[in-house]
């Protein structure tokens, strides 16, 4: 795939070609099926939201904003991750509002996290964390996002940010530092209720 043929269509939809949107989706689908695979790999066997319904949902949201202006590639795929964290909560979300005493498990975040997944129920313990922690470091957020969510290795979300592998690798320590931390103390505070 050109990095410049994804930039250039992304370009002429921010500028109202329709169909741009018909030329796009061969050349980012497999990448966000991969995205999506990596995600749900080792879900429970009877949760309802499959790869290519994340991938729909995912791309569905990617080119309904209207206020972003891509840069590149890179910026298209990093969206993708923050949307597809977005899914996956809103869809563990509407999960657990349908299940009665809705309690969900906290699972630390683990370096085996960036290759395997975790039980959806996990992914609203995760995102909270992450709202706080994007009050603190932002940058770290996205790290996750593209390592958790979208299962980048750390040079690919090293491209997408921008940013040196070395520091990827730290801001993905510190987080998951942080984060098992948060996740640690909210597992201890919900059970003493």
């Amino acid at each position: 795939m050109g990095t410049g043929e994804v930039t250039a269509l992304l370009d002429a939809h921010a500028a109202g070609d329709p169909e741009a949107l018909d030329a796009l989706l061969p050349l980012v689908y497999n990448e966000l099926q991969r995205m999506a695979r990596h995600r749900l790999r080792g879900e429970r066997n009877d949760h309802t939201l499959q790869t290519t319904a994340l991938v729909h949902e995912a791309y569905l949201e990617l080119v309904h904003v209207d206020q972003v202006s891509w840069e590149d590639r890179r910026h298209f795929f990093a969206m993708a991750s923050r949307i597809m964290r977005n899914v996956l909560v809103d869809y563990a979300v509407k999960r657990n509002a349908q299940k009665r005493g809705g309690d969900r498990d906290r699972v630390p975040l683990q370096e085996r996290d960036a290759i395997a997944t975790v039980d959806l129920s996990s992914v609203l313990s995760i995102h909270q964390a992450l709202e706080r922690l994007a009050t603190v470091d932002e940058r770290s957020v996205r790290v996750v996002e593209c390592r958790f969510f979208g299962g980048l290795t750390i040079q690919e979300t090293a491209d997408v940010l921008g940013v040196s592998p070395a520091t990827v690798g730290r801001d993905w320590k510190m987080a998951r530092a942080w984060l098992n931390r948060e996740l640690t103390n909210g597992a201890e505070n919900g059970s003493e209720g």
